[in-house]
């Protein structure tokens, strides 16, 4: 069948030539449409495609038939048509259901993603440009595999021939197919375009498109390799970090992690899952690169790569006199706010601002003249960043949104007319990058579309998927705004931009070779890879083994504590066995990698007692020995043995035998009342018949004591339970005798009465009450702490002194806080001539869920004693300007005043008025609520809340009678919305609103053109306000604030109070739900 014209125009268009062939049942109806396309290997994976579908026999069709499969991106890409009932307006009619199918076939591809879109077109036979045409967009995946309409055209409408839409029974639709690249799949990146992608962590896609926009920058690439790394920390060297991510992007086939990298920022999981934002990680990666490569063969690099310079200038129009300063930038950030474009927003950028007015520019020798304020540039740097304010402040939702107006950029930028003068390359640029975002403030998605070799072919970076993609794709389709495209993804539009200098492009984007990279770097990191080869088997393999953990008498050697080793603190020496060795094969391989014969050794599994003890047991071989180990082990992922060795000075061939029945595996400990230490001497195997007594000149040469040297024993049963024994009992005598039992002796003739800690019993008593205590300075927000060994029943002034020979301090120069065990935050302080025990202190019944106990401390700038007899004041200073200076601490006597306190404050502040008089006042949600008199004992202030210290300024001194302070806030439209500092003012009472708006004007610094857009209340309250008229020249009372009460009683809760409504220009940055502020730690 001869194709329609309008199918070969299209096929034409996208440079495809298909042949469709139809195929035909037993009655010659056609079900489906084959489409054979030439050079498959290279259109297998196109990023898009038409399917087409000729269907015969139109009316005859009952069911739902398929077209044979386009291949677009590695996916089967189908036409499902079918003849449906739909409801309508006129009731229930037929219709013609088309729909666009991607099914793949194969059960590994069941997982895949896919987002398309897709023009649906019926052809008309009669005139082309009567094509019937429908959109679709839709994320294909398993469970929504098949996207159209059901009621594409009217059933009756296809069959009418006057439409044109059907020919001798015969339809023909297309559908042209525009996919990303799929996820889910084992989609070869590498394969298909040469780059790989990047794993996310969590919520790192962000990371990962700035990432790629950097490796993607040939020149700094080339730059971090030669940094010189051979001396840095595998963990923690962020430059380290940087040229493995770049390694791994050159030469690795699969997409890259970044966990290593993240940890070299010193972020933990929890960073790893808080979406930031790129531009503010570009500026932080990049300021902390240009630091690392201070001292190195590539300093530099970072300035003569993004660094430009403009000049910030005040010229004045009547005079000859110019104010100017030369600023160098590393990006810059556009306005988007009703603008079309980056050339509007240049000018934007650029715009020149008259002083004029009461606002005019004060020109020194000159005095107040009329100027032009603004900004120009001098040099734009080899590659641009421009950074596009998609998210800026609404003052009516108080929070940051994101404007995704249309905003077009264009692929080739001219900034000619941008500069003062010109420079020796026109700056013209090439557009290298858009990374994209998807989403809102509060979260999304990061892609990178970027131009590599700036030649203009495209290629999408997605996470781990990398694919090639259209021109348009990349720029057109991220203009953002409402148009047909974005209504597929109504929050997507570039956010970030990146432009090379054409002048530069050759040397920017050079070839990175493997000569560009140091023998070292290249060992390194082959080693890393071939090391994590290895964990990644192990890691696969791991549920084929377990782990044994092996003792020897060293261990109890090194141990000074109850039991005979303890258990997650010592060493052990671990081997992975597999779970179906028999213990006589394991016995057997244990023993030669210690490097002794099989005969030399006895294995003792160690277990948990019923009193919480950790003691060897024994194993019989003979019936065991064909058993597998893991068996041998209670299928345990762990199993700790103690392993018996024989005594390489022993004459004998092999261990001695043991018998279970009549022996018993006896250790001991011997305890120096003089060192106050006890240790393992060793280990027997004794007949249960024999009599302690027996064992004593055993212990006395194990320990070099003489023949007639008298003994104390004691069996240590448990922690604080040690139980002396009878030398003249036999061992079977001893309450449940039983291998394992330690047996402690130390000499019986010392002066015990004049020792410290004279016997094992009094030792181990002072071992139970010891405990590790982490001190945390709770001035320090996440401090990490020291831990400190105390006992617990150390009294106030012993825990002080034993915490400040460790800090190197005066112990009277600390005070301590208990903890507070629902938040893990400080809590009472402790008073230094407390009763109490560190028992009391920790709360000894309660740890922390990381099993730890913490007290927390601050270091005194004066004697704990003395310090007990004040009351700490935060406070925060603001100046007689109305600007927050700092936050100052004040002590203060419990019986003293608010004179005081700020006659204390006096030596920490910095005056910027010769006043230099203070007053006390309390704000809360950006209201002043109390002002404090000096005569107010500080006992009636609250200790918790942070107070603010004021300047007086000269104008609010020697009040009249007729004169008062009011409360003045600044509010944008509710009151709610209250924002910036809230300051005093002295109303002369009766004065005009014209003279008070003057006075605050010239009090705050604003200009003429920003103050002409405030407006002025009264609030009355929370919820009332009366807005003043500028026509009205309103004079305002004291009554108005204060009622009859007069200027003595402060307005209660800080209402009535004088309000300025205006929009806040320098909001917080609103960061979402759980964002912080990005840090590189290291």
């Amino acid at each position: 069948m001869e194709r329609n014209d309008s199918l070969a125009s299209w096929l034409d268009q996208l440079n495809i030539d298909n042949s469709v062939d139809l195929v035909k049942d037993e009655n010659d109806e056609v079900v489906e449409a084959e489409v054979v396309e030439a050079d498959e290997e290279d259109n297998f994976c196109k990023p898009e495609g038409l399917v087409c579908f000729v269907i015969a026999g139109l009316s005859k069709l009952t069911g739902s038939i398929l077209s044979q499969p386009t291949y677009i991106r590695g996916l089967p890409w189908r036409l499902l048509v079918m003849q449906r009932d739909v409801t309508t307006k006129e009731g229930r009619v037929k219709g013609l259901g088309v729909f666009v199918q991607c099914s793949p076939d194969s059960i590994e591809m069941q997982g895949y993603s896919c987002y398309a879109r897709a023009t649906i077109t019926l052809v008309n036979f009669v005139d082309p440009k009567n094509n019937h045409s429908r959109d679709i967009n839709h994320w294909f995946y398993n469970k929504e595999n098949d996207w159209g309409y059901g009621n594409f055209m009217a059933w009756q409408e296809v069959l009418d021939p006057s439409k044109g839409f059907i020919k001798d029974d015969n339809i023909e639709l297309q559908a042209h197919v525009v996919a990303d690249a799929p996820h889910g799949i084992n989609w070869d990146s590498k394969k298909h375009t040469g780059y790989v992608g990047m794993k996310n962590q969590g919520a790192t896609c962000y990371m990962s498109s700035l990432l790629q926009t950097l490796y993607c920058t040939n020149k700094l690439r080339k730059a971090v390799y030669q940094m010189p790394t051979e001396n840095d920390d595998s963990v923690k060297s962020v430059p380290l970090a940087m040229q493995r991510i770049f390694y791994e992007l050159q030469y690795s086939d699969k997409a890259v992690g970044t966990k290593k990298l993240t940890k070299s920022f010193g972020w933990d999981t929890v960073d790893s899952f808080m979406q930031h934002d790129v531009q503010e990680l570009s500026r932080v990666l990049l300021d902390n690169l240009d630091d690392k490569m201070k001292g190195t063969i590539v300093e530099g690099t970072i300035p003569q790569l993004f660094e430009g310079k403009m000049e910030s200038y005040v010229r004045c129009t009547k005079v000859d006199y110019v104010s100017s300063r030369t600023e160098t930038f590393f990006d810059i950030q556009l306005n988007i706010k009703g603008k079309k474009n980056v050339h509007e927003s240049f000018k934007d950028y650029v715009a020149v601002e008259m002083l004029d007015g009461e606002n005019k520019y004060d020109a020194e020798k000159y005095g107040l003249q009329e100027a032009k304020k603004g900004v120009i540039f001098i040099k734009f740097p080899p590659v641009l960043h421009l950074h596009l304010m998609r998210f800026q402040y609404d003052p009516i939702t108080d929070s940051n949104i994101k404007i995704n107006d249309r905003y077009e950029f264009p692929e080739h930028l001219k900034l000619d007319e941008f500069l003062k003068e010109p420079e020796s390359t026109p700056p013209h640029y090439t557009l290298h990058a858009v990374l994209v975002h998807s989403g809102d403030n509060y979260g999304g998605h990061y892609v990178a579309c970027l131009n590599p070799r700036g030649d203009g072919k495209w290629y999408k970076f997605d996470d781990d998927v990398v694919s090639k993609c259209l021109k348009r794709d990349a720029i057109d389709y991220n203009f953002g705004g409402v148009e047909d495209i974005a209504v597929m993804r109504s929050c997507t539009s570039a956010y970030m931009l990146v432009y090379i200098r054409d002048s530069h492009i050759v040397d920017i984007l050079q070839e990175v070779s493997d000569s560009d990279i140091s023998e070292y770097l290249v060992k390194r990191f082959e080693e890393e890879k071939r090391m994590d080869s290895i964990r990644r088997k192990e890691r696969n393999e791991a549920h084929l083994y377990f782990q044994v953990e092996v003792y020897v008498e060293g261990h109890f050697q090194a141990h000074v504590g109850t039991d005979l080793v303890l258990m997650g603190e010592a060493k052990p020496i671990c081997f992975k066995v597999s779970k179906s060795s028999t213990l006589q094969d394991f016995k057997i391989s244990l023993a030669k990698q210690m490097g002794f014969p099989a005969s030399h050794v006895r294995m003792w599994p160690l277990e948990k007692r019923n009193n919480n003890t950790i003691r060897p047991t024994p194993i019989e071989m003979a019936e065991n020995m064909g058993k597998s180990v893991f068996e041998c082990a209670d299928c345990r992922s762990s199993w700790p043995l103690f392993l018996e060795i024989l005594d390489p000075d022993s004459e004998a061939e092999c261990l001695s035998e043991y018998d279970f029945r009549s022996q018993v595996l006896l250790f001991y400990k011997y305890y120096d009342p003089h060192m106050q230490r006890i240790s393992y001497v060793g280990h027997t195997y004794e007949v249960i018949s024999r009599y302690f007594a027996e064992l004593m000149p055993f212990l006395r040469e194990k320990v070099g004591l003489s023949a007639n040297t008298p003994l104390l024993l004691y069996e240590e049963v448990k922690p604080n339970m040690i139980e002396p024994i009878d030398p003249y009992k036999q061992l079977r005598q001893l309450e449940e005798i039983r291998d394992g039992d330690i047996i402690c002796f130390q000499r019986a003739d010392l002066p015990l009465d004049k020792m410290e800690v004279s016997t094992v019993q009094d030792y181990f008593r002072e071992l139970y009450n010891r405990v590790e205590v982490i001190f945390c300075d709770h001035t320090i927000l996440g401090d990490h702490g020291v831990a400190i060994p105390l006992n617990l029943r150390m009294n106030y002034v012993q825990m002080a002194k034993a915490v400040a020979q460790v800090l190197g301090i005066d112990w009277f120069y600390l005070q301590f806080f208990k903890p507070n065990h629902s938040r893990t935050l400080p809590d009472v302080p402790i008073q230094h001539n407390t009763d109490g025990s560190l028992r009391d202190f920790i709360n000894w019944k309660f740890k922390h869920a990381d099993q730890n106990f913490y007290l927390y401390f601050q270091k005194l700038s004066i004697r704990i004693d003395e310090f007990e007899r004040k009351r700490v004041f935060r406070c925060t200073f603001v100046n007689s300007r109305i600007k927050e200076d700092k936050e100052v601490t004040v002590y203060v006597n419990k019986d003293g005043a608010v004179k005081d306190l700020l006659a204390e404050a006096a030596g920490h502040v910095d005056f910027t008025d010769t006043a230099k008089q203070l007053r006390l006042v309390e704000t809360i949600q950006h209201r002043i609520i109390a002002l404090y008199q000096a005569s107010l004992p500080v006992s009636e202030l609250s200790t918790h809340r942070v107070m603010r210290i004021d300047e007086i300024r000269p104008d609010e001194l020697n009040l009249k009678p007729d004169q008062a302070l009011i409360p003045v806030i600044h509010f944008n439209r509710e009151i709610h919305n209250a924002f910036g500092i809230p300051f005093l003012l002295p109303l002369n009472d009766g004065e005009l609103l014209s003279s008070i708006k003057s006075r605050v004007k010239k009090l705050l610094d604003i200009s003429d053109k920003e103050f002409e857009k405030y407006k002025f209340a009264i609030i009355s309250s929370p919820t009332q306000l009366e807005v003043l008229s500028d026509e009205k020249d309103d004079r305002l009372y004291v009554k108005y604030f204060y009622g009859d009460k007069g200027p003595a009683h402060f307005p209660q809760m800080g209402f009535p109070c004088f309000g300025l409504d205006h929009i806040n220009r320098n909001p917080k940055r609103s960061r979402g739900v759980f964002e912080k502020a990005i840090k590189i730690h290291n």
